[in-house]
């Protein structure tokens, strides 16, 4: 995930941009992925296989899609493919449907994301983060990532209460003018529930998962699959409030997605993956 950027780009700026372009475009396919498919022919055709089904999920499929997904910043997904598509058989007869209203999953889910809503409606967060929030393009805060707690700057003791199938609570803040360029996520034991938490006037904020846009003014909620291509975008002239919340998918077997959520726990801790993603990350 990384933050667009719209002025032209001059110096070391554009000398970097088109290092990075020629390694991706052709560097990466002629001297990784060439070669791979050359000496391991049918591991290549596995994950070949593989990640066409991966990207083929995606509504409204462009060729940019395809490039982004198998030599751009869905790489890391192309390689978590098998994973992710034992994942989809182990959810059955959950489909997986891309995009959720809360009304599409069971019960004991909406309860959760509802209790969520409440708990955080009653914290007053805007009020409590704003000025650690405003001099930052992108900022987040955690109370717990992946089943892990953590210390965050505003106390709000419920998001350390038992919770049974949330995983992730966090608050994600957008700047004024602050856009995401189009990511993937990379598994998908969970679904991404986000819920802006302040009052957006104009459909100048939004985010668009395939041929579904959400704009905050009109919807507050929006539940999705984040291993779908998918960009967010603050065009407004005030900040954006979004909590940023991990559920785990319905399964007749909860117990292999909720194993799934403490590796991505781990792995997180001892590699900072928020740190890497373009977000500057608030603690106490």
């Amino acid at each position: 995930m990384s933050i667009e950027i719209s002025e032209p780009l001059r110096g070391r700026a554009r000398l970097e941009r088109i290092l990075k372009f020629t390694t991706r475009r052709v560097l990466f396919p002629v001297c990784v992925l060439g070669p791979f498919a050359f000496f391991f022919p049918k591991i290549a055709l596995f994950y070949l296989a593989c990640g066409a089904y991966d990207v083929g999920r995606n509504k409204g499929l462009k060729l940019s899609t395809l490039r982004r997904y198998f030599i751009g910043n869905g790489f890391r997904l192309w390689l978590l493919s098998p994973i992710n598509i034992l994942l989809d058989l182990f959810s059955l007869p959950y489909v997986n449907k891309g995009v959720y209203r809360l009304e599409d999953l069971p019960a004991s889910h909406q309860n959760e994301i509802k209790r969520l809503m409440q708990v955080t409606n009653d914290a007053d967060l805007v009020r409590q983060v704003e000025e650690r929030s405003k001099e930052h393009r992108r900022a987040m805060f955690f109370w717990r990532t992946y089943g892990i707690k953590y210390d965050s700057v505003v106390n709000v003791p419920a998001y350390y209460e038992p919770w049974k199938y949330i995983k992730t609570i966090g608050l994600s803040v957008f700047n004024r003018k602050v856009t995401t360029s189009p990511h993937f996520g990379w598994l998908r034991p969970t679904f991404r529930v986000l819920y802006n938490i302040n009052n957006i006037t104009d459909k100048s904020a939004y985010i668009i998962v395939g041929d579904i846009t959400n704009y905050w003014c009109d919807e507050k909620l929006f539940i999705f699959d984040d291993t779908l291509l998918h960009v967010s975008t603050n065009a407004t002239d005030q900040l954006r409030y979004c909590m940023f919340v991990d559920i785990l998918r319905p399964s007749p077997f909860p117990w292999i997605m909720s194993a799934m959520v403490a590796v991505e726990g781990y792995l997180n801790k001892f590699f900072k993956f928020i740190r890497l993603s373009g977000w500057t990350l608030v603690e106490p």
